[in-house]
Formats: C-alpha cells, structure tokens, sequence
C-alpha cells in the first residue's frame, strides 16, 4: 500500500473513533441534566455555513475515496486535510461545551 492510503485511512478511523468516545459516554454515565442545559448560540446566522462546509466536504471526500478506493492521492490528501481540520473544530467545540458545565 501507497502511503497515503495508510494514511487517510488512520486518520479517518481515529476521527470516527474520536467521534465515538464524544458521543457515547454522556449516556453511559447517567447524568443527563447537565448536558439538558446546555445551549449553543450563534449571533449570526452565517457562522454556521463554515461548519457545514466542513462537514458537507468531509462526507463527499470520504464517499469519493471509498468509491475509488483510496487509489487518488490528491484526494487522500484533500481528505486527511480536512479530516484534521474537522477534528480540531470538534476539539474546540467540545472544549467549550465542558467548560459550561
């Protein structure tokens, strides 16, 4: 395997397993009310177009590459990119979250 094959696909698989431990322990432990008061505002409506691109690219990225199995480097690349990009946006997200609680 090329590089970037093994590339892209570590990278995505961390992110889905990122994905994963965010999303799956807030209804392992139990404590639900918490989290029932917590709000995320935007003051304007147009902040939210930068979060849909990246998850809008990441999707079709990820369908394209797994449609042409991996074998374009140019579009690995554009992937892990992105995929990197959406990770640390998660990251900040999920920082500011825990620091209203």
């Amino acid at each position: 395997m090329k590089v970037n094959r093994v590339v892209t696909k570590i990278v995505v698989r961390f992110f889905f397993l990122l994905l994963l431990i965010a999303i799956v322990p807030p209804y392992l432990m139990g404590d639900q009310a918490k989290l029932q008061h917590i709000y995320l505002a935007f003051h304007h409506k147009w902040e939210m177009i930068f979060p849909a691109i990246l998850i809008l690219g990441f999707i079709s990225l990820l369908i394209i590459c797994v449609k042409k199995k991996y074998k374009e480097p140019d579009l690995n690349w554009l992937l892990v990119l992105n995929t990197v990009i959406l990770t640390a946006y998660g990251i900040a997200i999920f920082i500011r979250v825990a620091h209203l609680n």
